[in-house]
C-alpha cells in the first residue's frame, strides 16, 4: 500500500495541533526518499520502521513510524498487532531512558492514518439476535428423555453447517501451529483450565492435572504439522452460542480465536454437550442423547468424508470436557459425573484413533 505523504502530514498535524511540514523520509537502513513532488511513498511496507523529520512551527523535530508484519510469532491477527503495539504505547513511556510513545494510530481501510492515542478500554457492539439458546433443548430432551422430528432435524442443520463452513480452507503452517500452540497453552484453552480448577477438587489431583497437561503437550507436537487441515471455524460452538428461531433457523454468537483452526474444534465444542447432558440423565451415554451424538457424529462424517477428524480431535475433545467438568463453569453437577469426565479426557488422550461409535468404553 502507497503511502500518503500529504496523509502522513495531516495526521501529524492532527496529533500537534498545528501545521507540519515533511522534510525527509526513509526507510531505517535505506536511502533517503523525495518527498517535494513526490506525493506518496510507493514502495511503504506495513513491518518496516520509517523515519520522519519534519517542522512544526518552526521546530524541527523526527520520529519513528513503525507498524507489523502479521507472517507467525503469534501476529497473524489485526487483534494480535492491536495488543502488541498498545501495550507497547502504554508502556514505554513508564520505562526510564525509553523511548518515548508519541501515539498510536491506525491506517484506514481507504489509507487515512487516524489517532487512537487516548484509548482506554475497546469495546465490541453486535446486532441484537432473536432465538433460543440450543442448551434449552438439550435441558428439555434431558428432562422428558425423548426426540423428536425437530430435534433430529436441528442436530442435522448444525453438522451441515459446520461441514459447510469447515470446507473453506487456507494454507498457513505458522497459523495451523499457532491455532495448536493455543489449544494447549492459551489462558482460555487446556492449560488455562487446569490452572482454574481449586487445589483440591475431590474428584482429581493435582497429579493427575499435570498428567493431562503432559499428554496434551504430546498431542501438539503430533498435530501442528498437519497444516493441510487448516479450515474456516467458529471456534466456541457450543449450545449457548447457538440460537434457534422457528424449525432449524438458526444463528451463532461469539466466535472465537479468530476465523482459521481446526474443525476438530468445532465438532468437539458440540457433540461434547450430547455426552455430558447423558451424563446427568444416564450415567453413561445411551437413549436418546446417544441418537443425537451418533447422528451428528455421522451426519458431519459422511458430508466431509474427514476420517482423519478422528485422529486428531483427542485434545479438542479434553479441552471441551475440562471446560463441562468444572466446577467453576458448573458448580452444581454431581462429583460422579465430574470424574467421569477425567476417565475421559485421559482415555481420549491415551487413544490414537476416537472410536466415536462406542464412546461409553472411554468413561471408564
Amino acid at each position: 500500500m502507497p503511502l500518503s505523504l500529504e496523509e502522513l502530514r495531516r495526521y501529524l498535524a492532527s496529533i500537534h495541533g498545528a501545521e507540519v511540514s515533511i522534510t525527509s523520509l526513509r526507510e531505517l537502513g535505506r536511502a533517503e526518499e523525495a518527498v517535494g513532488a513526490e506525493r506518496e511513498l510507493k514502495g511503504f511496507g506495513y513491518g518496516r520502521p520509517y523515519w520522519i523529520e519534519f517542522s512544526v512551527g518552526g521546530e524541527r523535530r523526527s520520529a519513528i513510524l513503525e507498524t507489523m508484519r502479521a507472517e507467525g510469532f503469534g501476529h497473524e491477527h489485526l487483534s494480535d498487532r492491536l495488543q502488541s503495539l498498545s501495550l507497547a504505547h502504554s508502556s514505554y513511556n513508564k520505562l526510564p531512558r525509553h523511548a518515548r510513545a508519541i501515539d498510536l494510530g491506525y491506517f484506514s481501510k481507504g489509507g487515512a492514518m487516524r489517532s487512537m492515542g487516548d484509548i482506554e478500554e475497546p469495546f465490541l457492539l453486535i446486532e441484537e439476535v432473536k432465538g433460543s439458546e440450543y442448551y434449552r433443548d438439550l435441558e428439555r430432551i434431558r428432562a422428558e428423555g425423548a426426540l423428536g422430528p425437530l430435534d433430529l432435524a436441528r442436530c442435522d442443520a448444525l453438522s451441515g453447517y459446520l461441514a459447510e463452513i469447515h470446507s473453506v480452507r487456507k494454507h498457513s503452517p505458522s497459523l495451523y501451529a499457532r491455532r495448536i500452540r493455543e489449544l494447549v497453552g492459551h489462558g482460555e484453552c487446556i492449560m488455562g483450565l487446569l490452572d482454574s480448577y481449586p487445589a483440591d477438587p475431590g474428584f482429581t489431583s493435582a497429579r493427575e492435572l499435570e498428567e493431562i497437561e503432559r499428554m496434551c503437550v504430546g498431542w501438539r507436537w503430533r498435530l501442528k504439522g498437519k497444516s493441510h487441515r487448516l479450515c474456516q471455524v467458529h471456534g466456541d460452538f457450543h449450545p449457548w452460542n447457538v440460537l434457534f428461531r422457528e424449525g432449524t433457523d438458526f444463528s451463532v454468537l461469539d466466535r472465537s480465536r479468530g476465523e482459521w483452526g481446526e474443525a476438530a474444534d468445532d465438532v468437539a465444542a458440540m457433540s461434547i454437550n450430547y455426552l455430558f447432558f447423558s451424563l446427568q440423565a444416564h450415567g453413561r451415554l445411551e437413549g436418546p442423547f446417544l441418537e443425537l451424538y451418533e447422528r451428528f457424529m455421522r451426519g458431519y462424517l459422511d458430508l466431509t468424508g474427514d476420517e482423519e477428524l478422528l485422529r486428531v480431535i483427542q485434545p479438542f475433545y479434553a479441552w471441551r470436557a475440562l471446560v463441562v467438568a468444572s466446577p467453576i463453569w458448573y458448580p452444581t453437577i454431581p462429583a460422579d459425573v465430574r470424574r467421569k469426565l477425567f476417565n475421559f479426557i485421559r482415555n481420549v488422550l491415551s487413544t490414537d484413533e476416537l472410536d466415536v461409535w462406542d464412546l461409553n468404553s472411554y468413561l471408564r
